[in-house]
């Protein structure tokens, strides 16, 4: 079987998924670039617990995680079969990690069906999500990841859905402005991914730009599991390179095909 590629995309507001715009391009032509999965695992920015769970609905339920938007967004459905035998098997591999497949919990939130419905949008794909353990360190996020990597031999797209910057404390600059620490620490991410530089992307605090850009870090660690799911010869392909207001676009392919 092909192997699966390992992807980070940058999702903004609820509302893109309303619209084709330019992100959804870029998140549909990184679709069309590998041979379709045989499944999605997801770990969005927007699910954070105690524990690292998975789910194993037999259906995923779509979870509308914002308020005060469109009631469009509401209508919308996006709910693609899971993989109950796949959940007890990631289940398995992240032992080490008192992980457990998860009935009631969740579903897919915004971060992941916003993309995912571009992407994938007959909702054909079993798709699983993956939380985000907040008692975990960063090395411990990228761990997991590593262990998850072998699904990849096995056709499974690993997805990290988050925002390299992603500021919503500020007020959006005027018209095309961009803040200079969103864009230093974009680049520096981007400059860091090119080179394979893991280790500083771990220890991001120290990258330039860092306290403003990433306040918390819910949605910069999807980018670690991507990472941690790349193998050390791949390099990424950089694409979405765009920052609206504090909350960066860019997204990283690793091994497509």
């Amino acid at each position: 079987m092909t192997r699966a590629p390992a992807l980070f995309l940058g999702h903004g507001s609820p509302r893109e998924a309303l619209r084709e715009g330019d992100a959804a391009r870029g998140w549909i032509d990184a679709a069309r670039r590998s041979p379709r999965p045989r499944a999605i695992l997801c770990i969005s920015a927007h699910w954070e617990c105690k524990g690292v769970l998975v789910t194993r609905n037999p259906v995923q339920r779509t979870i509308h995680d914002f308020y005060r938007m469109p009631d469009e967004l509401y209508a919308i459905e996006y709910a693609p079969p899971g993989d109950p035998a796949l959940a007890y098997r990631i289940e398995a591999m992240l032992e080490p990690f008192r992980a457990r497949a998860d009935l009631d919990s969740w579903g897919l939130d915004h971060g992941a069906w916003s993309v995912l419905r571009f992407m994938y949008p007959q909702a054909d794909v079993p798709t699983l999500q993956l939380s985000l353990d907040v008692r975990r360190t960063p090395a411990d996020h990228f761990a997991i990841a590593r262990s998850l990597r072998p699904l990849r031999d096995e056709g499974v797209m690993i997805v990290g859905s988050g925002n390299i910057v992603h500021n919503l404390r500020v007020e959006r600059p005027r018209g095309d402005a961009i803040y200079p620490w969103a864009q230093a620490f974009d680049d520096a991410v981007v400059d860091r991914l090119a080179a394979g530089d893991h280790a500083a992307l771990l220890d991001w605090r120290r990258l330039p730009g860092a306290d403003e850009a990433v306040p918390e870090s819910e949605h910069y660690l999807p980018l670690l599991y991507t990472l941690g799911a790349a193998h050390e010869d791949e390099r990424p392909r950089v694409f979405n390179r765009s920052i609206e207001g504090a909350v960066s676009m860019t997204c990283a392919a690793f091994g497509e095909s």
